[in-house]
């Protein structure tokens, strides 16, 4: 590798017209190849979009907030205790991708587009043979869940929601995993315009289906799961379209469309270890979720909001640690790894800036922006509170989010996994509880375990990073 690549940090775009430029090669979808040129560049031309796709994920759970946020403290709980269900399916899905992600960014670092076409389209049949069961078991058992974590009689009231949304799960494997293959190859731009179109019809059609606007029936909590699974559902066939059409780096033919099971074999090892790394990281939320619960339906309804309007904010953490991810894979594969590491430093340069300064406005401006979601008086202190304190840990968040992925990238999910058993279910859950129930600081011992579990991930995280050993995986 020449000097000229190992001083990437040397890179700036040192006038407005270099950000504009870069910003619309983005958007438009860059074609050019990663593994050779500024690194800097190369982390936002792929982190813009993937930003952007990831915000517009995300705007599917904001948007249904807002809304049923009218129909009382109840319907939001309830939005808050499915989402915290569908962890099972965020884990299987998050896994998933990554094995998907990091096969597909390995064959195109290697340039060979034909196995990669061939990894989209195990990656697709895992997802179904995922989705379909878990997709039954929550459409049967959606009630009992409920129950099971903590819900109130007005929360079960709601549980065709539940019903609806944990039944329709297809939708949001597919939706994440077909734009891991996109984000894989490179070309994080269609992904990112997949979500404009499945978020276009969401954003139209739940005020119509919640409320019974013009000549759409008033389905309550309910329309906004079916408005949410119908965006969703037109999103995939968008996709499915995309990788059909051929005009991007990772084109499905006919004879690519059958089981092979060497190459699915390859993306389980990867996507199993990712799994339970997802997993562990899930269901600790869930436990948050539930100790939680054990304070009513306010307290659930407080952590919803914060958790959501956080989870929006680091979306810029999730962009660069998948344009990281991408960059890890596709220069291993081109046999770069120098390059490979010093992708991974920039992008967290890039994120400590960004989320730094999230949160600080977020310790700063709490209420005023708990206020855009929700006036109830008992609800609001506590979204607040959240907030602020969550706020607190953004700088080692930035670190985190970035190694994690990177680690990921390079096909090394055992790593974070370890990392995350003992962080997250060794550290956050207990430090929760305790805090929560014997120091007696209820909601807010629960948000005062965020920061310090991941700040402890983090630290961890960075030892392991710099010894190297994820260099040396194959995929």
């Amino acid at each position: 590798m020449s000097r000229s690549e190992l001083q990437t940090s040397d890179f700036t775009l040192q006038t407005s017209a270099g950000w504009w430029a870069t910003i619309r090669e983005s958007l438009a979808g860059s074609h050019r190849e990663y593994t050779d040129g500024d690194i800097g560049r190369a982390v936002l031309l792929l982190a813009i979009p993937m930003v952007l796709e990831l915000a517009l994920e995300s705007v599917f759970a904001v948007v249904d907030v807002f809304f049923v946020s009218r129909l009382g403290a109840d319907a939001v709980a309830t939005v808050g205790l499915t989402e915290s269900m569908l962890t099972i399916v965020y884990a299987a899905m998050a896994g998933l991708s990554v094995g998907a992600s990091a096969t597909v960014a390995r064959r195109v670092g290697e340039r060979d587009l034909d196995g990669a076409a061939r990894a989209a389209v195990q990656a697709i049949f895992l997802g179904v043979f995922v989705a379909v069961p878990l997709g039954l078991f929550g459409f049967v058992f959606a009630r009992p869940l409920l129950v099971l974590m903590g819900a109130t009689p007005g929360v079960l009231a709601h549980s065709s929601f539940t019903a609806i949304v944990l039944g329709g799960n297809i939708v949001i494997v597919m939706l994440f995993l077909i734009n891991a293959v996109f984000r894989g190859a490179g070309d994080a731009a269609v992904a990112m315009r997949v979500l404009w179109i499945a978020n276009a019809f969401n954003i139209v059609l739940d005020p119509c289906l919640i409320f019974g606007l013009g000549p759409f029936p008033e389905l309550g909590v309910a329309g906004a799961a079916v408005a949410t699974t119908t965006g969703r559902g037109i999103g995939v066939l968008v996709q499915l379209y995309l990788l059909w059409r051929g005009n991007d780096r990772v084109v499905i033919r006919r004879e690519h469309i059958r089981l092979d099971p060497h190459v699915m074999m390859g993306m389980v090892r990867i996507s199993g270890s990712a799994v339970f790394q997802s997993l562990v990281a899930m269901t600790s939320w869930v436990g948050l979720v539930r100790i939680i619960a054990s304070f009513g339906s306010d307290a659930v309804a407080g952590n919803t909001i914060a958790f959501r309007i956080v989870i929006f904010a680091l979306l810029p953490a999730w962009g660069l640690s998948n344009a990281a991810a991408t960059l890890v894979g596709q220069n291993l594969g081109a046999r770069k790894p120098d390059r490979a590491e010093a992708s991974v430093w920039r992008a967290c340069w890039y994120n400590l800036v960004t989320l730094g300064t999230v949160g600080v406005l977020f310790v700063v401006f709490a209420d005023a922006i708990v206020g855009a979601f929700t006036n109830d008086p008992l609800v609001r202190p506590i979204a607040a509170q959240g907030l602020r304190i969550i706020g607190l840990g953004f700088p080692f968040y930035a670190y985190g989010f970035v190694l994690t992925q990177s680690f990921n990238g390079a096909g090394d999910t055992w790593t974070p996994t370890i990392i995350n058993v003992f962080c997250l279910w060794l550290g956050e859950i207990p430090i929760a509880y305790v805090l929560a129930r014997p120091f007696a600081l209820g909601p807010v011992g629960v948000f005062w375990a965020v920061p310090i579990a991941f700040s402890a991930m983090t630290m961890i995280s960075a030892v392991v990073f710099r010894r190297g050993r994820w260099k040396l995986k194959h995929v």
